[in-house]
């Protein structure tokens, strides 16, 4: 099988299971801030304790080290704002914020990457926005924050996919994706221990932060499952996964695929939390309008290059 064909596969397979992210983050009952430093910490733990990653870690520069520290950094932004928005609106709102991705990534990838600009995706991106305004619509006004805040977690996808693109050939997946996990934890926990001396913690979105006195408490036994869950089979495996197959795929590509993330999360969020109530027929017309998009480009990439598998 092509590098690219077996590329393809893993990264449907990650998207499958990052469909489960949105649905496990509704689930678990800590603010968006406590989940996602117990994710990262988590992931971080099981894979320090593996030689290989030791080996890989001593084989960076400590340029390349601080590198991925700050893609880490953006890894942690990005999933605060992606649970802030499921708090704020719901699963499938904020995993379907996860479209407007290559929209952003066609226009950041070749600056960071080099790779030439391609008119073609970013016209494939601007076909998503129809999807989106129907999702939108969809929605009632009291989620427009949880859009908002999805939208934004949207962009720092595209910015921490582009520069792992540009990174991994540096080391290993399962080194990168230590460190990134590491250093992303720490920074959630300078934030969370920051927040406890702000004068606005009373006023702070309870989505993203607890009270100051919470901020590091336990999670409790059924959240410690799920936390679990998430870090294994939602975090650990297909972070890595995807760090590889990103050697043979274009940071675009990626993330297009990425947009069935939000068909996956849609389907689990009504048959396990039954939010097709909270929702319109307008916002299924839209979802499907962004299945369309991402199987069109690899349709296209093979009737440009034929070789393409």
């Amino acid at each position: 099988m092509p590098d690219s064909s077996k590329a393809w596969l893993q990264i449907h397979l990650c998207v499958f299971l990052w469909g489960f992210t949105a649905i496990l983050g509704r689930i678990i009952s800590l603010p968006a801030g406590p989940l996602v430093l117990w994710r990262m910490l988590l992931v971080a733990a099981m894979l320090l304790g593996l030689p290989r990653v030791w080996k890989g870690l001593s084989r960076l520069s400590r340029r390349h080290l601080a590198a991925f520290c700050g893609v880490g950094v953006l890894v942690a932004l990005h999933w605060l704002t992606f649970y802030g928005a499921v708090k704020l609106a719901n699963a499938s709102v904020a995993a379907t914020c996860m479209a407007t991705v290559p929209i952003f990534v066609c226009v950041i990838e070749p600056i960071v990457t080099g790779r030439r600009f391609m008119p073609q995706e970013l016209l494939l991106g601007i076909g998503v926005l129809p999807g989106i305004a129907l999702v939108v619509g969809g929605t009632p006004d009291s989620m427009n924050a949880g859009i908002l805040v999805g939208l934004l977690s949207a962009l720092i996808v595209a910015v921490f996919g582009a520069y792992n693109k540009r990174l991994i050939l540096r080391t290993d997946a399962l080194t990168a994706t230590a460190l990134e996990m590491f250093s992303g934890g720490i920074f959630v926990l300078i934030v969370l221990s920051l927040f406890i001396a702000l004068p606005a913690v009373e006023t702070a979105p309870a989505a993203f932060f607890p009270e100051a006195s919470r901020v590091f408490i336990l999670p409790n036994r059924e959240d410690l499952v799920w936390l679990s869950v998430l870090a294994i089979a939602c975090t650990l495996f297909p972070f890595a996964l995807s760090l590889k197959a990103l050697r043979h795929l274009s940071a675009y590509a990626t993330a297009l695929a990425v947009n069935l993330e939000p068909i996956y999360a849609i389907v689990l969020a009504v048959l396990i939390l039954d939010e097709q109530r909270e929702l319109d027929g307008g916002f299924y017309v839209g979802a499907g309008i962004i299945v369309l998009v991402v199987f069109l480009y690899p349709a296209l990439q093979r009737r440009q290059n034929p070789r393409v598998g």
